[in-house]
């Protein structure tokens, strides 16, 4: 089966109602959301960014390096040379972007998604990715949320009901997941 690894607004500026509480779950969940991007890259898994817009001039690097800058410990996230970077308006990573056509050209059957918010952006990318017929794993410990309530409703929602699989950063690392 070939994976790859979704990682969903991991460069944001927290400038929102919920801002404070995301950062925080975001600042602890780092080092998981890390893992996730070494492990998949160490099973030559692709690596695909999508994040949203902050503004409409299409620039991902200014984005990546302005969120880096506000937040140095976000370096560790940064995009190598040659990733894929979707720049998204909406909650979901598929709604009115390209990333469809891109799963397919590579011929991804299972996506893992890694990054912020899980009862939010994580959860609905999830069950589009699902409704196009995508196998989903969330990485729980690799998701940051604004409220672990939210959160454990979401990640019960889309195991129970949305068919997807909850794990963790970890099992990127361990050879034939």
């Amino acid at each position: 089966m070939r994976d790859a690894l979704l990682v969903v607004d991991v460069f944001n500026d927290f400038e929102h109602e919920d801002g404070s509480a995301l950062r925080a779950s975001f600042h602890e969940r780092l080092p998981a959301m890390h893992a996730a991007v070494d492990g998949a890259r160490d099973r030559h898994v692709p690596v695909i960014y999508v994040n949203d817009q902050r503004s409409w001039d299409g620039d991902a690097p200014k984005l990546v390096r302005e969120a880096i800058a506000a937040a140095p410990a976000l370096a560790v996230l940064e995009p190598a040379q040659g990733d894929p970077f979707i720049l998204k308006a909406r909650y979901s990573a598929f709604d009115h972007t390209a990333l469809e056509l891109l799963l397919r050209e590579l011929d991804i059957e299972r996506i893992l998604i890694a990054g912020s918010s899980t009862e939010g952006c994580v959860v609905q990318t999830g069950i589009d990715a699902r409704e196009l017929g995508f196998k989903v794993t969330v990485l729980a410990d690799a998701c940051a949320t604004t409220d672990p309530e939210l959160e454990d409703v979401a990640l019960r929602y889309a195991e129970e009901v949305g068919g997807m699989r909850v794990s963790v950063a970890e099992s990127l690392r361990v050879a034939a997941y």
